[in-house]
Order: C-alpha cells, then sequence, then structure tokens
C-alpha cells in the first residue's frame, strides 16, 4: 500500500483505533453549511456560524459516522483523499481530531493517480499538467495550514515510512498518544474489507514496489513536472509560497 492507505491499515489493527474506510461527511456537511447560510463559500459561511453551531456540526459529523462503526474504539480514521481541502473545517468542528497528512514523492504520487480510474470529482487525475498543479495547490495549502495551526497537523513522509518503518509507526502512534502494539507492524494480515483502488496492495508486507517507478515513464511526464514546479525540485521540504494567505 502507498501514501494514506499504508498509514490507515497499519492503524487498523490496533486495539485503539478503528478504520471505517473513507467517508464522505466532511465534503456533505461542508456543503449543507454553505447551503443553510447562502453563501458563496464556505469560509463566508464559517464566518458567520457561532461557537454553538461549530460544536453542532461536530456532533453531526460523529452522529453520521458512527452508521460506519463496528466497535467502541476510541479512534477511527476517515481517510476520504479530499479531506487536505477542509482541515480549517475539521479544525473548528472537531477540535479534539487528530489531523495527519499523509505525503509521497510527487512524481510517484502523480504518476500513481494517473494510472487508476477515479471516479467522484476527480478529473485532474486524467491531465498529468492538472495532477502537478493539484499537487502544488495541496503543498500550498497545508503550509498555510501549518503556518495557521502550528503543531496542528502530523506529517508522514512514505518514503521514511518504507525506510525506517518501526520508527516512523512508533512516532505515530506516540502523536495519536496510543501506546505501540506489534500488530501495527504485521497490518497486511488484517482481514477488515478494502473498497478502494489499494484493496490488493493492503494484503501485501511493506515493501517499494512504488518507489521511482515514475521513471519509467520519465520521457512523457514533462506536463507533470512542469506544473509541479519548485515543488518536485525540493521535495520534501516545502518551497516559499510567499506570505501565508
Amino acid at each position: 500500500p502507498r501514501g494514506p492507505p499504508l498509514v490507515e491499515q497499519i492503524l487498523a489493527p490496533h486495539p485503539g483505533a478503528e478504520a471505517p474506510d473513507e467517508l464522505k461527511i466532511v465534503q456533505t456537511l461542508a456543503a449543507e453549511l454553505t447551503a443553510d447560510a447562502g453563501a458563496s463559500s464556505l469560509a463566508d459561511a464559517l464566518s458567520g456560524l457561532s461557537r454553538d453551531g461549530f460544536r453542532e456540526a461536530g456532533e453531526v459529523y460523529l452522529s453520521r459516522a458512527a452508521r460506519w462503526r463496528h466497535s467502541d474504539r476510541p479512534y477511527f480514521t476517515d481517510k476520504m483523499p479530499a479531506n487536505w481541502i477542509y482541515v480549517g473545517l475539521i479544525h473548528l468542528i472537531l477540535p479534539n481530531a487528530r489531523i495527519i497528512d499523509v505525503r509521497r514523492h510527487p512524481l510517484d504520487c502523480g504518476w500513481s493517480n494517473f494510472t487508476q480510474f477515479i471516479q467522484h470529482g476527480m478529473a485532474h487525475t486524467c491531465h498529468l499538467g492538472e495532477m502537478g498543479e493539484y499537487y502544488r495547490y495541496y503543498v500550498e495549502t497545508m503550509a498555510h495550514f501549518d503556518h495557521a495551526l502550528p503543531g496542528r497537523i502530523y506529517r508522514v513522509f512514505h518514503e521514511r515510512l518504507l525506510e525506517e518503518t518501526e520508527t516512523e509507526i512508533r512516532r505515530l502512534l506516540e502523536y495519536l498518544e496510543l501506546p505501540f502494539d506489534a500488530a501495527c507492524l504485521n497490518f497486511h494480515r488484517t482481514d477488515r474489507p478494502v473498497f478502494t483502488p489499494s484493496a490488493q496492495q493492503v494484503r501485501r508486507p511493506i515493501n517499494r514496489d512504488g518507489v521511482g517507478r515514475w521513471r519509467n515513464y520519465e520521457r512523457w511526464l514533462q506536463p507533470l513536472k512542469e506544473s509541479l514546479g519548485d515543488v518536485l525540485t525540493g521535495y520534501p521540504q516545502v518551497p516559499d509560497f510567499g506570505r501565508p494567505r
């Protein structure tokens, strides 16, 4: 497994965490809050929401998430890929949520997405140039939240997780305030159902099969490289995007 699917699968066998897969609750809730406020954007809707309104929105999220849960473990994951767009909303309505940003080399990530048929509003994955622009916007947005919410987001680099698996897992669990459990090292033995394109990958132990695969197709990846710009050349460091938004 690669990126977020790998982290989710590592957490799934832990007795303190449950992995109900990808939930669409955050996006739906964002649309509802915007419509209810008659606002032109989510930011405008949130600017008029009271403290009680934020708490109620968080309770709605938890109530809807409960439908997908099958245990009473204290933590559960929500691996929906677009959740990064709503970090601000998540912070406001779920102040106790732990936000994990899983980052992978932009060419490996871009090429992997390009080779998958992904539905539900992911048209950018069909065009290398747009894929690079999307990844760049993601990095820029997370850089903003790093500045606005210092220490709120925990970042996992995919390549480091492959190289120093146990060390990185221990750090992740420490962030989540969960004790280390050896079951997380044998995540591939978990028999939970998986319905994403990673369904086959999560049944395998840690491996580097997907690292650097883009090199086999490099001569066709120029649009992706150009749109990534210094996000690519500086990885894993983040470029200076100027004044934070």
